[in-house]
């Protein structure tokens, strides 16, 4: 199977703050040939949402990856716990770089949805939230809520396994019951739900295994049993 892998996503704050750099180092020639998302958000002296720092934070990545990246992200905002406004105004220094051809697209990233509800932005055209089987229900309804009032182009999920297929809760549970036909493996079928839990149209994992990839590519093949998905969510509300 050709894994045809044509898009990369990473964050200015990733191996120390030197991801992009490296990144363009390993790639070189090839950077141009991938779609490439990035973060920004975070600084080696901590986060931070002023427009100024961010402007020169996408200024930067252009310069370490030697080209616009398609994407850039605000990272995690909710970690500095900004107001309406403060929020408002992060989103619009990454909407005026992408207007001003620093990138393609912006949007936002967050690990934690909830206290996010209730803020308004302008229409970010990506929304990058936890999917998968080990996201919490409130953290579900948050991250559906965003999208219900920001109204995204697309949303995309992370970090569908929380970091490892090896950790022991894997060995606790059978993905499989999720899918109409459960024939794939356990880790297809985790990454296949993770499309659902919430609805995303991609899922970005990390990996240093081509076959690990290959064998994420085969669970998309399968399809989910949405009433099995429907009674999940509702046994997830009723034990948060």
């Amino acid at each position: 199977m050709d894994l045809g892998v044509t898009a990369i996503d990473t964050a200015s704050n990733y191996l120390g703050h030197h991801s992009h750099r490296t990144l363009a180092t390993v790639a070189g020639d090839l950077l141009s040939k991938f779609s490439i998302s990035t973060k920004v958000g975070y600084f080696e002296d901590g986060h931070s949402l002023l427009p100024g720092r961010l402007r020169r934070a996408v200024e930067k990545t252009v310069k370490d990856l030697g080209r616009e990246p398609d994407t850039i992200l605000l990272h995690n905002p909710e970690h500095s716990a900004p107001d309406a406004e403060t929020l408002t105004h992060a989103c619009a220094a990454l909407a005026d770089a992408a207007a001003a051809g620093l990138c393609g697209h912006w949007g936002i990233s967050t690990w934690d949805p909830r206290p996010l509800i209730g803020l308004d932005v302008p229409r970010p055209d990506t929304l990058m939230v936890r999917s998968g089987l080990l996201v919490g229900s409130s953290v579900l309804d948050a991250a559906e809520a965003l999208v219900t009032g920001w109204q995204p182009a697309v949303v995309w999920g992370m970090s569908p396994f929380g970091g490892s297929t090896t950790a022991p809760v894997w060995a606790r549970i059978d993905p499989r019951v999720f899918l109409r036909v459960p024939a794939a493996t356990a880790v297809q079928a985790a990454f296949r739900v993770a499309f659902a839990l919430p609805g995303v149209e991609a899922v970005a994992v990390g990996t240093d295994e081509a076959e690990h990839l290959r064998e994420l590519l085969g669970g998309l093949a399968y399809e989910i049993d949405t009433e099995v998905l429907r009674s999940y969510r509702q046994l997830l509300r009723q034990s948060a």
